[in-house]
């Protein structure tokens, strides 16, 4: 798998280069799902910028924040190709990548599936408000709860009524709280959520899961696509190192 350079520059004006095919979930597509993997990943949160131009505040990141190569992962809580990569691959990635420094991951929750897929996303943003201090773990046991639970696509598993259900299960996150954030906060959040899908339009990112994977040092930077193994991260993380 050959990989021309392109930049941040390029990725900004909506032209990342693909490292590879897979499959993407898009509005016409449907596939089976399973359960989700756990992990304890480290995790942290961060106010800043990102050299992408990724504004990073609400968004959970795993790895070290002075980590060489950044992964962005654009996800939506009813992609069904999205829980697979998570049950397929991400436990891989984590360990091989994240762990040992080499990668930090941002989440970056979109709204691609209908009004159930906003309310997750600001039910995520909540949650990480909520709990990214004090115990940022709690946050990915939520996440990967939501995954372990999804159904077919708008058909009400992830309505609000139904993440306080799937709330009340998970440890040291409060279910009380995030009904107050959804009802208090809701308008704020979705703006952010907004904002996140408008700069997504502008990477010319059509569909979840999709990745950016990029070097800050260099800006150099490419596109994956869809439930990839962890060979072609490794492929994408050895051609960005290099270009």
């Amino acid at each position: 798998m050959s990989l021309d350079q392109t930049t941040r520059r390029a990725v900004l004006a909506g032209s990342t280069l693909a490292l590879g095919g897979g499959g993407v979930y898009y509005l016409s597509r449907s596939d089976d799902t399973d359960d989700s993997s756990s992990l304890s990943p480290t995790m942290h949160a961060s106010e800043e910028t990102s050299a992408l131009g990724i504004d990073l505040a609400g968004k959970p990141i795993m790895g070290d924040s002075d980590a060489p190569i950044e992964i962005y992962y654009w996800t939506d809580f009813q992609c069904p190709i999205c829980e697979q990569f998570e049950r397929e691959t991400l436990s891989e990635l984590v360990s091989e990548y994240v762990e040992s420094g080499e990668l930090r991951l941002v989440f970056v929750t979109l709204p691609f599936f209908g009004p159930d897929s906003m309310t997750s996303a600001i039910a995520s943003r909540c949650v990480w408000e909520q709990v990214h201090e004090s115990d940022p773990y709690a946050y990915w046991d939520w996440h990967a709860a939501v995954f372990a639970e999804q159904g077919e696509r708008n058909s009400g598993w992830a309505s609000a009524d139904s993440l306080l259900e799937i709330t009340d299960s998970v440890p040291d996150v409060d279910a009380a709280e995030l009904e107050a954030c959804l009802k208090d906060e809701r308008s704020e959040f979705e703006d952010a959520v907004e904002a996140d899908a408008e700069q997504a339009r502008a990477f010319d990112i059509r569909g979840t899961p999709t990745f950016v994977v990029f070097d800050p040092e260099t800006e150099a930077a490419g596109t994956l696509v869809g439930a990839q193994p962890l060979e072609r991260f490794a492929d994408a993380l050895e051609q960005i190192r290099e270009a």
